[in-house]
């Protein structure tokens, strides 16, 4: 069965919360994450098979009204997003740093799925909003040729809806500046 991530961004806290229990209750799916976010977003990010994705999201959509920011499905998505959202990767060797920024959260996570898929690449850390003033980032390590070919990929993604902020490749980051990444 291939793994489906969902996810809304609302204006409102209350409809989010709203939103995320009838989004369980319609279809078997599981939450990844739902969080207020900065500047007082709220965001739901579930996981499920395709079927079960879609429909959790389209019930989320319907009952967001005016309220929706965005919302994105991702069929078959890479397994490695999951632990980059909630915080807890730690790759053995931090080679090559890449470092994506944008203005949308929903964007980063299409970004992050397809840099991740685009080349040998380990996650770090997916932030999506908290503290952010509502900007997201994502951080990946590789070789630098991997990370390079990340970067292109995340950042044609970015650009294309023009919600890039910046993208930046370190070769051999300090093990100072890691550590205070981590």
């Amino acid at each position: 069965m291939s793994i489906a991530i969902g996810m809304l961004e609302f204006t409102s806290i209350a409809r989010g919360i709203y939103a995320a229990d009838q989004m369980l209750k319609i279809a078997d799916v599981e939450i990844v994450t739902a969080s207020s976010v900065c500047p007082g977003k709220y965001i739901v990010i579930v996981q499920g098979d395709v079927s079960s994705v879609q429909d959790s999201v389209s019930l989320g959509e319907k009952l967001a009204e005016e309220f929706l920011v965005d919302s994105i499905v991702i069929p078959n998505v890479s397994p490695a997003v999951f632990p980059a959202i909630t915080g807890t990767t730690m790759p053995d060797e931090i080679q090559a740093l890449g470092i994506m920024e944008s203005f949308s959260l929903a964007t980063m996570v299409i970004a992050a799925d397809a840099i991740l898929k685009a080349a040998d690449l380990q996650p770090l850390e997916l932030r999506l909003g908290n503290g952010l003033g509502g900007k997201s980032f994502f951080t990946f390590t590789g070789d630098v040729g991997a990370v390079s070919t990340g970067i292109e990929i995340g950042k044609a993604i970015a650009e294309e809806k023009g919600l890039l902020v910046n993208a930046e490749i370190i070769a051999s980051p300090s093990d100072r500046l890691l550590s205070s990444l981590f």
